[in-house]
């Protein structure tokens, strides 16, 4: 039995956007989604409770972090990552590819794996597609995600090819040493910018069944243009009856145009980073909040957000807050950020389902670009 399957139940007209049902073994989650991210078993500055109220149905974990801190051993030993951070809903745990890839010259790829030294303390380790599954099992999310590698941008073709064919034997080890009961492994095409890359890395890794797919290697540094074009492109060759995820994308703009194309989950930091440093989603744009204008501003951070921050606080309250580092102005901003994503993404559902996706578009761009 696959433990995570995917229901289509709308195409819609417009575009190669879709409505779908992703069934968990700790719930369904009605696609397109966005999935806050817990990166070390907890959304920074919120509760589990406070997410569930938001409306979250699926949270993001990593996988290196965890491994670091507090080690996988500890996570399997308190019953896994939903006991551990007291979540009954799905998780998703990431392989830990792009953090090892964001080390720079503290890791060393080879056909192996990675060899690392800890950001925190600079230890030694490493990662292979074995250890790395060994992990993941041991957090016991819903969604695993198979050991990848991802290329800066911009990134020489011939390394990158390198690196899409050592992803996909990769993956071939993944799901060899992967036999977790209750969680599926989900691939990972790379390729990086080049369109023929990509469509051998999307082949290769279709024709080895995973239940679910992620596009990687996109929203790192190139052009919001050129993300969509290889969306366009490599899109269509991902199966119908099966998940797509576009890892590492959680601006508004970006949310619309992948669901456009055919995306089914994301996730990102975004959110909640800016909202740490005091910038807010608005329907009229980014706001922020430490700025001198709203110091005798009393109204809402979104006039037209119904989140509990905005039905209770005003934008002179918690700009106080940032400017005398109390932690509630963050805790206010990260729900406010969050509740409004979440909201975004049932705004889309329903535009999908009543195929207006295309004037919601135009309607939302308009007043959020002019804002």
């Amino acid at each position: 039995m696959v433990a995570v399957t995917y229901e289509l139940i709308k195409e819609s007209k417009e575009s190669v956007a879709r409505l779908g049902k992703l069934h968990t073994p700790h719930g369904m989650v009605n696609t397109p989604v966005f999935m806050p991210v817990g990166t070390q078993a907890t959304v920074k500055a919120m509760t589990p409770e406070e997410l569930e109220e938001i409306g979250a149905r699926i949270l993001l974990s990593n996988t290196y972090h965890l491994y670091l801190r507090p080690g996988y051993e500890l996570v399997r030993e308190a019953g896994g990552l939903h006991k551990f951070m007291n979540w009954s809903g799905p998780i998703l745990t990431d392989s830990g590819g792009f953090q090892v890839f964001s080390l720079g010259d503290l890791r060393k790829i080879s056909e192996e794996g990675v060899e690392f030294k800890s950001h925190i303390d600079g230890s030694k380790h490493m990662f292979t597609p074995e250890k790395v599954m060994e992990i993941e099992m041991g957090l016991g999310a819903d969604i695993a995600m198979a050991f990848d590698e991802c290329v800066s941008y911009p990134s020489e073709y011939d390394y990158t090819k390198l690196a899409m064919e050592r992803t996909t034997r990769w993956a071939e080890r993944c799901l060899e040493s992967h036999n977790k009961e209750g969680q599926s492994l989900f691939g990972i095409v790379q390729g990086g910018m080049y369109k023929d890359l990509r469509k051998i890395s999307a082949r290769d890794l279709v024709s080895l069944d995973f239940p679910g797919y992620a596009i990687g290697g996109l929203s790192v540094g190139e052009p919001k243009e050129l993300m969509y074009e290889i969306l366009n492109y490599i899109v269509p060759s991902l199966p119908k009856n099966k998940p797509r995820y576009l890892m590492g994308v959680g601006s508004p703009d970006c949310l619309i145009e992948g669901v456009i194309r055919g995306i089914d989950m994301f996730d990102c930091v975004l959110p909640t980073r800016i909202a740490r440093n005091g910038t807010v989603f608005t329907k009229d744009g980014k706001l922020v909040i430490r700025n001198a204008c709203y110091k005798h501003d009393f109204t809402p951070l979104d006039h037209k957000c119904d989140c509990y921050v905005c039905r209770n606080y005003s934008r002179a309250y918690i700009r106080h807050l940032f400017n005398v580092g109390e932690i509630l102005g963050a805790r206010l901003t990260t729900y406010h950020n969050l509740y409004f994503l979440i909201q975004l993404m049932k705004d889309i559902r329903e535009a999908i389902a009543s195929n207006s996706l295309m004037t919601f578009r135009q309607e939302f761009f308009a007043q959020y670009y002019a804002g």
